[in-house]
């Protein structure tokens, strides 16, 4: 766990510099460390999906492989 935490945490600092990134937060969950989740915002879909070809990314999934029970994406929108 503490690995997968020290990975995700890398992606903070790259991923705020991306064009249309608006927010992006990793949360810990209080009864279940092993759970994360990014709440993110950006400018527009277009841009979200351009951060998911990301290399940052690439290196994540690459160096978690193996590592990872499960992984949700949600699109979701503000109401």
């Amino acid at each position: 766990m503490e690995f997968v935490k020290s990975e995700l945490l890398k992606l903070i600092e790259q991923t705020r510099k991306e064009e249309g990134c608006l927010q992006y937060d990793l949360h810990q969950d209080n009864t279940n460390p092993a759970i994360f989740v990014f709440d993110e915002k950006w400018q527009n879909r277009d841009l979200w999906q351009q951060h998911m070809k990301n290399e940052h990314l690439k290196a994540y999934s690459k160096a978690t492989e193996g590592t990872i029970e499960s992984f949700t994406v949600n699109e979701m929108s503000l109401l």
